[in-house]
C-alpha cells in the first residue's frame, strides 16, 4: 500500500463531459484526482474519471512529477499535444479547476470545512 508524507494534499479538479460521453455514463460528471506535496510543490500521484484502465494510466503519467510552479499552461500544451481522447476538454477544465483549488489551499486561501 502506498504512503504518503505528511506535505502532500489530497484535491480533485471538476469538469462536465458531453452527455453522450461514457464517462458521463458512468459516473456523470469527469474528474481528476491529485496528490500534490506542498514542501516539493510536485504531483505525486494522480488519477481520473476513466472508464478504461490504460486512459487512467495514460492521464496519470501526464501529470506524474509535473513542478506545480511551472503554472496552468504547459501542462494544458501537453495535455493538447498528446491526449486525443473524448475527454480533452473536460481534462483541461478539470486540471484548472484543480489547479486553482491549489493556489488556494497553498496560499492558506481555501476554507476548511467542518463536519
Amino acid at each position: 500500500m502506498e504512503q504518503y508524507n505528511k506535505s502532500t494534499i489530497y484535491l480533485v479538479g471538476d469538469a462536465k463531459t458531453a452527455t453522450h460521453n461514457p464517462i458521463t455514463l458512468q459516473y456523470n460528471a469527469y474528474f481528476i484526482v491529485l496528490v500534490i506535496d506542498l514542501e516539493q510543490e510536485v504531483i505525486v500521484d494522480a488519477g481520473a474519471s476513466a472508464i478504461n484502465a490504460v486512459t487512467d494510466r495514460f492521464v496519470r503519467s501526464l501529470f506524474m512529477e509535473y513542478d506545480m510552479k511551472r503554472g496552468l499552461e504547459p501542462m494544458i500544451d501537453e495535455i493538447h499535444r498528446r491526449y486525443h481522447g473524448s475527454s480533452q476538454k473536460a481534462l483541461i477544465v478539470a486540471w484548472k479547476d484543480a489547479y486553482k483549488k491549489y493556489l488556494l489551499i497553498k496560499n492558506n486561501e481555501l476554507p476548511i470545512k467542518e463536519s
